[in-house]
């Protein structure tokens, strides 16, 4: 077995056995106002916690560290062992020396959504609102300043919108998988095939559906399944034809299980729409370290400058991962085996 697989395999073997306890809370903020000028009267957001808060002498968490999920995830996909070794004793996130923060974004898991009633008539959140909401979050917290801030994918871009719109409440950022141009081109081609799948779909009724349109969702699962790809671990994984259709199957039965709802979808989807940090990076002040993979079929390589715009920021990094047959394309921001040491030495520069 190769190096890479044998560590990820004793890692998914034993993570499990040492993962620290966690707690669950909800937070409601009253009458909170969304940029496109609905109002929600209450406004819940789900998290998670592991560890224990350290605080000054007035009273303000000093070692928290938040994690920002993907669309359609929840805070809960940093338990999975390839990312909750982080939390163990002696890793670089130990949970006895930090207070983690794994929140649920709005229009995900338990925070609130269009499925929880309003369907559509919710209000159409963006990455702005979903920011705004996550720094009441942390002042209701006792978090003034966040020792680090994490993010994959939709938590990357949520990681730069909040550097820009928050300054000074983080001490550091780790953005990993997005970029930072507004989303177009095949990034914008997929959301929004999906999207128009769901709609044209004659069960979706505007939104007001008895049934699931699934003819519309099965469409947007694999076109995730094939943004989330990697082509050159696929293809070790399923070398044979008759493999690829068995992949496929169930690439198809285990999105369509966990997908979200149809209304929640669109949303999920839709609020990247204003996202276009590029021209303002300047304003992230505290050390960045941008991560990105190389087999990242939603971020590749030959999209934009990133290595260039990094130095926009006063004291950003820019790190690609080679691609092998060992990482995960998009997921490889979830796998901390491929970047654990820029994360060890962010922290140590950020001292």
């Amino acid at each position: 077995m190769k190096p890479a697989l044998a560590a990820i395999a004793a890692l998914i073997a034993t993570a499990a056995t040492a993962a620290p306890a966690i707690s669950d809370a909800d937070f409601t903020t009253a009458n909170f106002r969304f940029a496109d000028g609905k109002t929600l009267p209450e406004l819940k957001q789900h998290y998670r916690t592991i560890g224990t808060p350290i605080r000054n002498g007035k009273g303000e968490i000093i070692n928290a560290v938040m994690v920002g999920h993907g669309t359609g995830g929840t805070g809960a996909q940093f338990l999975n062992p390839q990312f909750a070794r982080l939390f163990e004793k002696g890793a670089p996130l130990d949970a006895a020396k930090y207070f983690i923060i794994l929140p649920d974004a709005i229009g995900h898991g338990g925070s609130s959504k269009p499925s929880d009633g309003l369907k559509m008539a919710f209000p159409a959140y963006d990455y702005g609102d979903m920011v705004r909401a996550q720094g009441l979050l942390l002042d209701h917290l006792g978090v003034k300043q966040l020792r680090l801030l994490m993010g994959t994918s939709m938590g990357c871009m949520m990681g730069f919108q909040f550097g820009i719109d928050l300054p000074g409440r983080a001490k550091a950022i780790m953005p990993m998988a997005c970029n930072v141009i507004e989303l177009a081109g095949r990034n914008r081609l997929w959301r929004a095939m999906a999207i128009q799948a769901i709609k044209a779909d004659p069960d979706w009724q505007g939104g007001n559906y008895t049934k699931p349109p699934l003819n519309g969702l099965r469409v947007g699962v694999a076109l995730q399944a094939m943004a989330s790809s990697a082509p050159v671990r696929m293809q070790a994984d399923a070398p044979t034809r008759a493999a690829a259709d068995q992949m496929a199957e169930r690439a198809m039965t285990a999105g369509l299980a966990g997908s979200a709802d149809a209304n929640d979808r669109i949303y999920q989807l839709e609020a990247s729409r204003n996202y276009k940090p590029l021209a303002r990076l300047a304003r992230i002040t505290m050390p960045v370290t941008w991560v990105n993979s190389a087999d990242d079929f939603i971020n590749p390589p030959g999209i934009g400058q990133p290595a260039q715009w990094a130095k926009a920021m006063p004291k950003g990094k820019f790190v690609l991962i080679p691609e092998t047959a060992d990482t995960r394309g998009h997921s490889t921001h979830t796998w901390s085996i491929f970047w654990e040491g820029e994360l060890k030495a962010l922290l140590a520069r950020s001292q």
